[in-house]
Order: structure tokens, then C-alpha cells, then sequence
């Protein structure tokens, strides 16, 4: 198979465009996504089960450094079949339907709207502009597997399957400029839009927080898993412990006072 030979003239009107086209349009998302956003109202019954949750699993896995009967007290506290929180706290279903909640709606329309038609504008647009363009050749050699998803828009089947197309060209800065947008806007970024691509068009938006999980499931799994856990203080002989140790002699030497009036 023939060698290629590129335009040098490639590399400054194809491949350096996308690169640019493709960052700056990440940034201007990242900056639509926080304009559009809504705030979001916290349930104050939902933080104090997180919470609860959270204190009852931290006693679970770390009762054994208190004693018996700050173990029990807490115990009792969550767990009493007659007062114990998990048995007397019963919370309503939220459970929301997306499709009647306005806000929900709305917020779902924004998430498609910040996710989805970049994606269709920025890929047609690039498809129309350098279509037929091949830009790049990978510095291995990969299988004909490899074609249709490194030549997009390049239809030859004579080509090498290490040449990139400039349409996959795209979609390899799509998901490579990851850690740039991390370094220039944060870890936590609404420009990666390879997160918009393998995300639900349903979830996002911030839709999926009207999802609120039963709080009654989780309240009778976590007392479930308290009632079975038995304490044993893992300090109860630490003073025997210790005193059983051999004393360590110090390195420096006997100790020894300087006469003040020589």
C-alpha cells in the first residue's frame, strides 16, 4: 500500500480549527449550563435522614472504640422498638412524576438543550466544513475494525485503518480535551460534553432529583443491620496492654545537671 503524504496546509486549517472550535465551544456550554441552572430547594426531612443514615452506619463500623454503654445508649436510640428513631420516624412517598412537575420539565428541557444541540450543531456543521479531510494517522497499525469508527465521512476501503478522518477527528477531542477543561474550569465542569453523550437525555437537566429515594426502605435496612451487631470494645484491657510493655531506655545517656557557678 502507497505511502500518504498530507498538506502541511492541513494542519493549521483543519486540525487546529477543530481543536479551537471544539474547547471554546465546551467553554461557552460550561458557562450557559451554570446561567441556566436552577436553584435547587433542599428538604430539610431529607438531610436529616441522610444524616441519620450516616451516623447509624459510622456506629456500625466504629462502635468498637466507645463503651458497652455508650454503644447501647446509641443503639437504643436508633433502634428501640418503641422510640427508637428508624421505628417511629415515617416519611410520606416523594416520589415525583417528572412529566408533572413544571420545574422538573424545565429543567429537563434546559438539560437537553445545553447537551444535545451543541453536539448535533457543532458535529453537522464540522461534518459539512471538512468533510472528506483526513487529518491524522495514529502511530500504530490497528485493524480494519477500527475503520469506522477513526473514518467517519472517509468511505475508502483501500485507506490504512491508522488514518483519522476529520469528522472522528472531532469526536477524539470530544472526549481528549477532558483534563483540559479540569485544568482551566475545575474538576467539577459542565464542559466535558462526552458526559452529555453517554448520559440519559431523561436524567439530565436535573430531572433525576425529583427521584428522591424511599427513606423507609433505607430506615428498615439500616435497623436491620444495627440490631444484628454485637459490641466488643476493642480498649477494654488497653491499661494491661500497656503496662505489660517493656519500658524503652532512652539513647541519649544518664542525664546529668551542669553546675551553674563553674
Amino acid at each position: 500500500m502507497a505511502e500518504i503524504l498530507l498538506d502541511p496546509d492541513i494542519r493549521i486549517w483543519v486540525i487546529l480549527p477543530i481543536v479551537l472550535i471544539t474547547f471554546f465551544v465546551g467553554l461557552i456550554r460550561h458557562h450557559v449550563v451554570l446561567l441556566l441552572q436552577s436553584e435547587k430547594k433542599t428538604d430539610r426531612d431529607q438531610v436529616t435522614d441522610s444524616q441519620v443514615l450516616i451516623k447509624s452506619r459510622l456506629l456500625r463500623e466504629n462502635g468498637v472504640h466507645i463503651p458497652k454503654e455508650g454503644f447501647l445508649a446509641r443503639k437504643h436510640f436508633f433502634n428501640n422498638s418503641q422510640t427508637g428513631f428508624f421505628k417511629t420516624t415515617k416519611r410520606s412517598s416523594r416520589m415525583q412524576n417528572p412529566m408533572g412537575d413544571p420545574t422538573m420539565m424545565m429543567d429537563m428541557m434546559k438539560g437537553n438543550l445545553t447537551n444535545i444541540l451543541p453536539m448535533i450543531v457543532i458535529g453537522s456543521w464540522i461534518n459539512w466544513t471538512f468533510s472528506g479531510f483526513v487529518t491524522t494517522k495514529v502511530p500504530f497499525p490497528l485493524t480494519l475494525r477500527f475503520k469506522p469508527m477513526l473514518q467517519r465521512g472517509v468511505e475508502l476501503t483501500t485507506l490504512d485503518a491508522s488514518w483519522v478522518s476529520s469528522m472522528s477527528w472531532y469526536f477524539l477531542n470530544v472526549f481528549g480535551l477532558r483534563s483540559m477543561y479540569a485544568l482551566v474550569l475545575g474538576a467539577d465542569n459542565s464542559a466535558d460534553q462526552s458526559s452529555a453523550m453517554m448520559q440519559d437525555p431523561m436524567m439530565s437537566g436535573g430531572a433525576a432529583m425529583g427521584m428522591v429515594p424511599d427513606s423507609n426502605k433505607a430506615f428498615k435496612s439500616e435497623w436491620e443491620a444495627l440490631q444484628i451487631v454485637d459490641h466488643e470494645w476493642s480498649l477494654e484491657s488497653i491499661e494491661e496492654e500497656l503496662m505489660s510493655r517493656p519500658a524503652r531506655i532512652s539513647d541519649a545517656g544518664p542525664a546529668y545537671t551542669k553546675d551553674k557557678h563553674v
